[in-house]
């Protein structure tokens, strides 16, 4: 007899506890949401689309507003499907972070309007001014000779991850440093300056970091600035120095987007 009631005890364990965790499970599935948003479908947490509330997405998983639901009974949104992931990672995050070159700032406010996500509106305006504040804020790179500030190139642009780029490709490797010695520049925020500058003599060069291919004298080196923008879709503008007559042979260039 007390074997039976031991053994019905232990049958009785192993029903409650598989009915909890079967209540764990289902639980576990009705927390996770599908959203199709213009077609693209994402899938995540109830808790996170409830995270800020008076949301739009908070509404809907709490019934306050009405959504149509697509043929496989997926919450559907007619929004943008491709921004969706950037309103969504900011759920997820709390924060705004968005891929470098991003450019869609007004889209994406437009969408954190329509979503009602107050801090994410006032976030990406608040990036989007700061843009437009530096796009109209002109800044340069000046390469020069240390023993001859006549020689040397000045280059202007409203885009200070240009100036960045075309900085960050520049590096001497002099006829010394050949031989074994160091490189012979130096770098500031706003200026390469030379020891011994890039003229037409044998020996002295310089490399450009991404390929490996060696530019020679200083007008090669306005060739590569010019072609590098025109490439990132900036318009040269009139050299502030064309005294000499030609585009090479002057001493700044000046480029917009």
């Amino acid at each position: 007899m007390e074997r039976k009631a031991s053994r019905r005890e232990n049958e009785c364990e192993e029903k409650n506890g598989n009915s909890e965790s079967s209540e764990i499970e289902k639980e576990y599935k009705t927390s996770l949401i599908t959203l199709n948003v213009g077609g693209y479908l994402y899938i995540t947490q109830k808790q996170t689309l409830t995270k800020y509330p008076d949301s739009f997405l908070e509404g809907i998983i709490n019934g306050r507003i009405m959504c149509p639901f697509d043929a496989d009974g997926h919450y559907f949104i007619d929004r943008d499907g491709l921004l969706f992931r950037h309103i969504l990672n900011f759920l997820r995050n709390g924060e705004l972070l968005l891929p470098e070159g991003f450019r869609e700032n007004q889209l994406l406010a437009q969408e954190a309007e329509f979503f009602q996500l107050k801090v994410l509106s006032e976030a990406v305006k608040s990036r989007w001014e700061k843009e437009q504040l530096a796009s109209r804020e002109t800044t340069f790179l000046e390469i020069t000779d240390s023993h001859d500030r006549s020689q040397g190139l000045r280059i202007f642009c409203n885009a200070p991850e240009f100036i960045a780029k075309i900085k960050s490709r520049i590096v001497l490797v002099s006829k010394s440093r050949l031989d074994g010695f160091p490189e012979e520049f130096s770098v500031s925020s706003n200026i390469i300056q030379f020891k011994y500058f890039i003229k037409s003599e044998n020996g002295t060069r310089l490399v450009l970091k991404e390929d490996n291919t060696f530019v020679c004298t200083l007008e090669t080196l306005k060739f590569e600035a010019i072609m590098t923008a025109l490439k990132c879709g900036f318009r040269l503008l009139t050299s502030l120095d064309c005294s000499r007559g030609s585009i090479v042979h002057s001493d700044a260039l000046h480029f917009i987007k």
